[in-house]
């Protein structure tokens, strides 16, 4: 939520201690406030409350309107009525064009954009707002001479209230005249310019002047306060923004149409494109389906390696299309869009949406081998299957599901990807269980029988496995040298860096550019233009935007711009974005006097601390020594701080014994200085009617007056006599110096700094970097460090995942006991997860990538797919065990026959996730540090599980046994099931039984 306060003329330390301070003290004890931020600039108090997102926003905003209200009377009478909003944070927008026209000026090109322009784009569906920035306003320029003024008497103040409450137009009444009603009007206000030159104003002693004798009335624009310049043309830019829930490509397509139609109609007004996020997206939805079908086409491949039968793999292949489509209907019915991280879900699910039909069809295809029938194989194959099946499936869901409910920033990107990724192995799941098998018998033709002769892959396997298991010692031993592996594993995770998301290139960047305190707007349009000529030199950047007189993070200072580059799409130039950047600065570094850097597309820098204080003074120092520390760091570049810079000003100090003796007060002082040098506030300016708008009328001094210090100390101050005074003869008139802006965060002064990193430079490390240069830098007590940024989220995205993993651990504990009616074979099963740990480390150590927010998402993937090996084996040894099998014998021949299957799924997952892992296409680093991470904890999970789970599986056994004689005393023995008992499990469980026992009867 975003509390905006304007006063007119008003410096940033007046407006700190009157407005800012009280608004956040009425704010901060509203319930669910997690932080405030406050921005003070000239004449506006901007107040961010950042929410806990589990609080009603409509809510938040009524219990902050009603806060504002209590303290209005605290507020000074001559600000603007305070602004209460509601801000989106992923309402950025979509798209953005320069205007320019040569035939037009910069007020008629402005006018253009907010008549013509901004009227008929939103009335487009989907269209949320549009945002004008650069240009000026049209105004009534009255500007009176100074030398008039003293000569007649008069203060710029007494005629700015004057025409007020002359020029104006208002509703008298209702009159009934002849029988009719009839409604009255006052119509005082000028109908022209001339007109309004004309107007008398009243001086003292009963005289009248004319307003055009006091100096001249032109019809001209407000004071330009921003600019915008295209490629270093003057230019008026726009911004779309789509409204909540409409999808980009749609509202690309309506804007397109329709300035199309605009472009037709006003052919001399040119509109380009200057940024535009929904190619980004549309390229980010292009790639991932065509990876989505390329990890499928892989996966099938692999199919049909293995299996060298055309039939099944086409039943395996249709288990992806009829679990892929149903996932985007349900996709629809719960409110997700095609995003960066649903369409994320969707790809890491590739080799799952397909692995339960591989299982089932692998399983049929061995039972077909034996000479059955394909009608017999598919119903006894599904039905040995079933319960791994959907166990698998269970407990993915079940690791899933609760990442969904994850609170913070992480919550919102992990909530869609959770249940996209649960939707999916539940529809595959029915595939697999219902349609899979019944298109196997009937569509798969009968195969010879023939015996099966291991491989010597296979024999090899076995014979290390029964070594495994040959005695008590092996199998110790081999549990051991498991846990041992855990341990390697969890100490290699600290050699991994860690961040919150992945660098991408997104053929965009945008700068910060500050000048020093006291820069004009002239000042910093030179400048601006000197750094667009230097980036001509770069080949790769495309067009550089420059908008002058605000930041990218929205502070607004005519010393300040923001570049914002585009550069050439990444599949037309060899260097990756991180290279070209690293010229961008070299290129901009030859500007003198200026410092610049980089902000990602959350408008933070990469890393970014805030130094928080309530003393300002021991703020300052703390920030110019962890300024200068971390110049020293390496890996660090353009490290700089957003703290307040002193500025020269003129200070008004009023002598208050002599004002008091002539009656003037401190207010009158200050509304004659404001008036006379930059007018009144907006609220109280007199309008202008022309027509088909309301003009505002502003009287201030000439332009030439208000760069003497000697006219302003001779500024006039009317008294409550209505007797004229000088200014210096109730104050002193003085140079001094004070903050440009004022940051403020959770109620106190803060300076944020931050630093653009390194290639290759994780965030995580370059945390560990600062933290250890503020160390050294020894801080005051009173100065306290608070991460922000993406540093912030980083460790919320941590804690919350630990949360979630921790919740859906024990929800497949639950699942897998409920399933198995047992405890010690589903610990088994969860001591497999650890195994997939060195192969994630190795896989993003080889790569070089860090930890980010996309791991996260593949190692719960991982969580899911490592389960399914040791499901499989646990489940055909026990059920081997059930009909009589030597538990040796039977998790030997669990691993036979189950290896297989395992081996043909991973390599299908694998392959599966091979495109992403490629980075191709927009959102390719997105996508990839995820599918590496996978690919490595599959592949070395999996041959480490078909080793280690069988030596697991006969631990607990025995831990099982030992538990079942010690508490069996004090339960007692089982009861023994009768014959009836014992032949229902047959006759439901294996269908093969079914006609001995009919026969026996």
């Amino acid at each position: 939520m975003l509390v905006f306060v304007t006063q007119g003329g008003a410096t940033p330390a007046e407006l700190e201690t009157q407005v800012t301070r009280e608004i956040e003290d009425a704010v901060a004890n509203i319930t669910g406030v997690k932080h405030i931020s406050s921005t003070v600039s000239d004449g506006a108090s901007t107040t961010a409350i950042e929410f806990r997102l589990e609080i009603n926003t409509d809510r938040a905003v009524t219990d902050i309107k009603d806060a504002i209200d209590k303290i209005r009377a605290n507020l000074p009478r001559s600000i603007d009525e305070p602004i209460v909003s509601r801000v989106d944070v992923e309402g950025q927008a979509i798209l953005s064009y320069a205007v320019a026209s040569p035939g037009m000026t910069l007020e008629q090109l402005s006018w253009h954009v907010d008549d013509v322009v901004k009227r008929n784009m939103l009335g487009l569906k989907g269209v949320g707002k549009v945002e004008r920035y650069g240009g000026v306003k049209r105004e009534i320029r009255v500007s009176l001479d100074p030398d008039r003024l003293l000569a007649f008497g008069a203060t710029a103040a007494e005629v700015s209230s004057q025409l007020r409450s002359t020029n104006v137009d208002l509703g008298s009444g209702r009159g009934e005249v002849a029988g009719q009603e009839q409604a009255i009007r006052v119509l005082a206000g000028a109908r022209t310019v001339e007109s309004l030159a004309a107007t008398k104003i009243k001086l003292t002693g009963g005289r009248q002047v004319r307003l055009s004798d006091l100096g001249s009335v032109t019809d001209d624009s407000s004071e330009q306060r921003s600019f915008g310049r295209l490629n270093g043309e003057p230019v008026v830019s726009f911004a779309v923004f789509r409204s909540k829930g409409a999808s980009e490509i749609s509202v690309q397509e309506v804007v397109d149409k329709k300035l199309g139609e605009l472009r037709t109609q006003y052919p001399d007004v040119k509109m380009t494109k200057i940024d535009d996020a929904v190619a980004y997206t549309a390229g980010n939805y292009r790639a991932a389906m065509e990876t989505l079908i390329e990890g499928s086409v892989l996966a099938v491949l692999v199919v049909l390696i293995f299996l060298k039968n055309l039939r099944a793999t086409l039943i395996a292949a249709i288990a992806l299309p009829l679990a892929a489509i149903p996932t985007f209907a349900i996709m629809s019915m719960l409110g997700f869009s095609l995003n960066l991280v649903s369409l994320l879900a969707i790809t890491l699910a590739t080799g799952i949406l397909v692995d339960d039909a591989i299982v089932e069809i692998e399983n049929i295809v061995r039972h077909m081998k034996m000479g059955k029938s394909p009608y017999r194989a598919a119903l006894e194959a599904a039905d040995e299957i079933g319960l791994a099946v959907i166990a698998i499936s269970l407990t993915i869901v079940a690791i899933f599901v609760p990442v969904s409910f994850m609170g913070g920033i992480p919550g919102q990107y992990f909530k869609q990807f959770g249940l996209t990724v649960a939707s999916s192995v539940l529809i595959s799941l029915l595939v697999a269980r219902l349609i899979t098998p019944m298109m196997a018998a009937y569509l798969m033709r009968p195969v010879p029988e023939k015996a099966h002769v291991d491989g010597w892959i296979m024999r090899a396997y076995t014979r290390l496995l029964k070594g495994t298991l040959q005695n008590v010692w092996t199998r110790y031993a081999t549990l051991a040298f498991g846990f041992m592996l855990l341990f390697t594993s969890i100490w290699a995770t600290s050699l991994l860096p860690s961040g919150f998301l992945p660098e991408e290139d997104r053929s965009r960047a945008v700068v910060n550019v500050e000048l020093p305190p006291g820069s004009t707007l002239a000042d910093t349009q030179s400048t601006t233009d000197k750094m667009v000529k230097a980036l001509k030199a770069v080949p790769e950047i495309k067009t550089v935007f420059v908008l002058g007189g605000t930041s990218p993070m929205g502070s607004l200072e005519v010393r300040r711009a923001s570049l914002q580059i585009t550069l050439l799409h990444k599949s037309q130039r060899v260097k990756k974005q991180k290279q070209v950047e690293v010229d961008i600065a070299q290129a901009l570094s030859t500007i003198p006097d200026v410092r610049t850097w980089f902000v990602n597309e959350r408008n933070e820098r990469t890393i970014s601390f805030n130094l928080l204080s309530s003393d300002g003074q021991a703020l300052g120092a703390a920030v110019g020594k962890v300024e200068s520390a971390l110049r020293q760091v390496p890996g660090f570049r353009s490290p700089a701080s957003e703290a307040e810079l002193e500025r020269p000003e003129i200070r008004v100090a009023p002598r208050f014994d002599a004002a008091a003796k002539l009656g003037v007060s401190p207010d009158q002082i200050s509304e004659t200085v404001r008036v006379a040098t930059i007018g009144d506030i907006d609220a109280n300016l007199a309008k202008f009617n022309a027509g088909d708008r309301q003009i505002p009328i502003r009287i201030q001094l000439t332009e030439i007056s208000r760069t003497d210090v000697k006219r302003i100390e001779q500024l006039r101050v009317t008294n409550a006599a209505g007797k004229s005074i000088p200014l210096t003869a109730v104050a002193d008139v003085t140079f001094s110096q004070g903050p440009s802006t004022i940051t403020r965060f959770d109620r106190k002064r803060s300076a944020k700094i931050g630093s653009d990193l390194v290639r290759g430079l994780a965030l995580s490390d370059g945390r560990e970097r600062f933290l250890k240069a503020v160390d050294d830098a020894k801080l005051p007590a009173s100065v306290k460090l608070q991460a922000s940024g993406d540093a912030e989220i980083q460790d919320e995205v941590a804690q919350g995942f630990i949360t979630a993993m921790g919740t859906g651990l024990l929800l497949v504990l639950g699942v897998l006991i409920l399933l198995f009616s047992s405890v010690t074979q589903p610990i088994t099963i969860l001591l497999s997860l650890p195994l997939s740990f060195s192969g994630v480390v190795a896989g993003l150590l080889a790569t070089n990538n860090a930890v980010t927010m996309p791991v996260y998402s593949g190692l719960l993937m991982l969580m899911g797919i490592v389960t399914k090996n040791a499901i499989m084996l646990v489940d055909f040894g026990v059920e081997k065990m059930k009909e009589g099998m030597q538990r040796n014998d039977a998790i030997v021949d669990a691993g036979r026959k189950r290896a297989r299957p395992i081996v043909m799924t991973t390599l299908a997952m694998a392959a599966g996730m091979l495109p992403s892992a490629m980075a191709f296409g927009d959102g390719g680093e997105f996508r990839s540090p995820m599918a590496i991470a996978v690919i490595g904890g599959l592949l070395v999970s999996t041959v480490l599980s078909l080793v280690f789970v069988p030596s697991f599986f006969t631990v607990m056994d025995d831990l099982g046994n030992l538990m079942r004689r010690v508490f069996g005393r004090f339960i007692g023995p089982a009861d023994e099931p009768d014959a009836a008992a014992e032949a229902g499990p047959h006759l439901v469980a294996g269908t093969a039984m079914a006609p001995k026992a009919m026969a026996a009867e």
